[in-house]
């Protein structure tokens, strides 16, 4: 699972949708402005800021002031350029003290990376917009893949993807209008997909065969917190080829079987 490549630099169409319908759109800006400076690898200047985001850059610069003042944001005077600030960290461990999943989730991911040679990661689903990695292990001495704590991928990519339109709550309206804006090395049609989201329902895990990334094999299987509610999943990824000669319908049982070991846990089934 990696991140999407670089794109043409144009107006953030989800800013302007959430800026519309937001009763606070300081707020909305703040977070664009965040999530963009999270995302960049190198630090902005204000104009590339504002393009990026298609806001006039006088408004740009107060909100880059405010969140330079509460510490979310380092500003260089030398080369007049703005990036992350630790106080970004604080917000964020403060998130981790109280969400269970990490701590819970982590030696699982490490006993399945360290047996199967895959990276494992532990992701964090929001809804259809995205979901997002809070728990990394690369513990096999083969495949490695670059994924970071924090990182956003559209809700229904890859096989978490699939989990989420199999077990979470949406309608097929939806559904088919979000799958139109994934991209991938090796799309599925949605026909194929919607057969694929109908076999995760029933086996309770789902694959990516290289539709995602060429070559690359991925698999998830849900977490729940509540039984209402689709929380996280766990996802297991390694060359395709790679995983068949280990033993696919063994990682798919441990990968399984963790999850539904975490889903106990967090929802106060395994004390009850």
């Amino acid at each position: 699972m990696t991140e999407q490549g670089p794109r043409t630099p144009r107006p953030d169409r989800d800013l302007a949708k959430a800026m519309e319908a937001s009763k606070a759109p300081a707020i909305s800006r703040a977070a664009a402005v965040l999530r963009l400076l999270g995302k960049s690898d190198v630090p902005l200047g204000l104009q590339a800021i504002a393009r990026e985001l298609g806001l006039v850059p006088s408004t740009c610069l107060y909100v880059l002031r405010a969140l330079v003042a509460e510490e979310f944001v380092a500003f260089d005077a030398d080369t007049k350029r703005y990036s992350l600030e630790a106080g970004v960290l604080t917000l964020a461990r403060h998130w981790l003290r109280r969400d269970r999943f990490n701590d819970l989730a982590q030696p699982m991911l490490d006993r399945i990376s360290r047996s199967f040679e895959v990276t494992m990661l532990g992701v964090h689903i929001v809804g259809l917009d995205h979901i997002i990695v809070v728990a990394v292990s690369q513990l096999g001495p083969n495949f490695q893949l670059s994924a970071q704590i924090g990182s956003r991928f559209p809700g229904l990519i890859s096989a978490t993807g699939r989990c989420i339109a199999a077990f979470g709550d949406h309608s097929e309206a939806e559904l088919e209008a979000r799958f139109k804006l994934l991209r991938w090395d090796e799309p599925p049609t949605l026909d194929e997909w919607k057969a694929q989201v109908r076999q995760t329902r029933l086996q309770g895990f789902a694959i990516d065969d290289s539709n995602y990334i060429a070559g690359v094999t991925v698999l998830a299987a849900p977490v729940w917190k509540t039984r209402a509610k689709l929380s996280h999943a766990l996802v297991a990824i390694g060359i395709g080829s790679a995983l068949k000669r280990a033993g696919l319908p063994d990682l798919q049982a441990a990968l399984a079987s963790a999850a539904k070991e975490l889903s106990s846990q967090l929802s106060g089934e395994a004390s009850a």
